[in-house]
């Protein structure tokens, strides 16, 4: 497979999370996404168990940095300094997930290395932005979730205020970091000059509260919580009790409500005057749904799964085994078989982006300072000054 960002190559300063997801999703498309790692210990996540892979190596490390290579470097370092401009002059972005006063102190900003090749590009993802008075907070995903309204939003109206399950924040961000780096990227080629591109993890959340943002702004309208994660305006979108479990249907659009009630056998609901109209089902929601568990607590979800499954938008309620396990999921390819050295049957989810009907290729996350020597040879180090600068701590 041809992969479509063969030849960009990316420097990355990144721990954990929102930095790695995105230059990961870079990396299979096909970047050289190289992670400039602190000398002792690396990335932080490679001590994130609880399973680990060998020292510093974890499968939560291998979660977020497939594809990429590792060069250790102590960038607070003048030798440090000197091989990261090598470095620069050779690639087209350096990103970095470091706290917001961080990367002028690093170097990493477009103001240090717009002299070393003024088309780099430079893309910061921190917690609160750089340049305001939180530039120095330390934040993580679960903190945005906090004050972006998301866990005021989410779960049951009479339940303590409920987070994602998942740091979905992290990987918004981590999406718009890629985003922002392809963008800088092209800007560059176009006008031959980079600059410092910003996304924060406060301001990524927020900007996902979308269309709820919206309603407040303009009309003063604050979404609440509704009962079985419904829909804020439309019904039946929402938890259905089936025999054995749950399912979740979305009868968003008017024909679709009709194909439901014809399958569910309940015609007569239409021309009920508490549910005719859109706006009367919101009205009669508890109504509406005391009556349809009736008729789904009939069957397993799987049965209604599979009346319904084409007709109107439905799901059944996995847990992650059954989601993982899922023969769809399955012969989509969307399991991948990526072998590791300390692991070779190890498995991870593959890029849900096909290129010609393809699943992008995978290698394992790389061993700590994996690619150290090779890519300090390329840049013109001898064996003896690798062999010195390892001596000295610089990688």
């Amino acid at each position: 497979m041809t992969l479509p960002l063969a030849g960009l190559r990316i420097l990355s300063l990144e721990q954990y999370g929102a930095g790695p997801y995105g230059t990961m999703c870079l990396a299979q498309m096909g970047a050289e996404v190289i992670k400039l790692e602190p000398p002792k210990g690396g990335d932080s996540s490679r001590a994130t168990g609880p399973f680990f892979l060998g020292p510093d190596d974890s499968l939560f490390y291998q979660t977020f940095n497939l594809s990429k290579r590792s060069l250790t470097l102590d960038l607070k370092t003048a030798e440090g300094q000197e091989i990261l401009h090598r470095l620069v002059a050779t690639a087209d972005a350096v990103t970095n997930n470091a706290r917001g006063d961080q990367p002028a102190k690093l170097g990493l900003d477009y103001a240090a290395l717009g002299k070393v090749k003024p088309e780099i590009v430079c893309v910061h993802a921190s917690a609160y932005g750089r340049g305001n008075a939180r530039e120095s907070w330390p934040g993580y995903d679960y903190l945005m979730q906090a004050e972006a309204g998301f866990l005021a939003m989410t779960g049951e109206p009479d339940a303590p205020p409920t987070r994602f399950g998942l740091s979905m924040v992290d990987f918004m961000t981590g999406q718009m970091l890629a985003t922002a780096t392809l963008a800088g990227i092209l800007g560059a080629r176009a006008t031959g000059r980079g600059g410092d591109y910003d996304v924060a993890l406060l301001e990524a959340a927020l900007h996902q509260t979308s269309y709820p943002a919206t309603w407040y702004l303009n009309e003063g309208y604050e979404t609440g919580r509704a009962p079985r994660s419904a829909h804020p305006s439309v019904t039946p979108s929402q938890l259905f009790r089936t025999a054995d479990g749950w399912i979740f249907v979305m009868a968003q659009l008017p024909k679709f409500w009709e194909r439901l009630t014809d399958a569910l056998g309940v015609p007569e609901l239409k021309t009920d005057p508490r549910f005719a109209t859109m706006e009367a089902r919101l009205k009669h929601r508890p109504q509406l749904t005391d009556i349809l568990d009736g008729v789904f607590m009939t069957k397993p979800t799987a049965a209604w799964v599979e009346r319904l499954g084409g007709l109107c938008p439905v799901a059944p309620v996995h847990d992650l085994a059954q989601a993982l396990d899922s023969a769809f999921i399955r012969a989509r390819g969307m399991v991948q078989a990526v072998p590791h050295p300390d692991r070779p049957d190890m498995k991870a989810l593959a890029s849900p982006i096909m290129v010609n009907g393809e699943r992008l290729p995978a290698r394992h996350a790389p061993k700590l300072g994996a690619d150290t020597e090779a890519l300090l040879v390329e840049l013109g180090y001898t064996a003896a000054d690798v062999a010195d600068l390892r001596a000295r701590g610089v990688v």
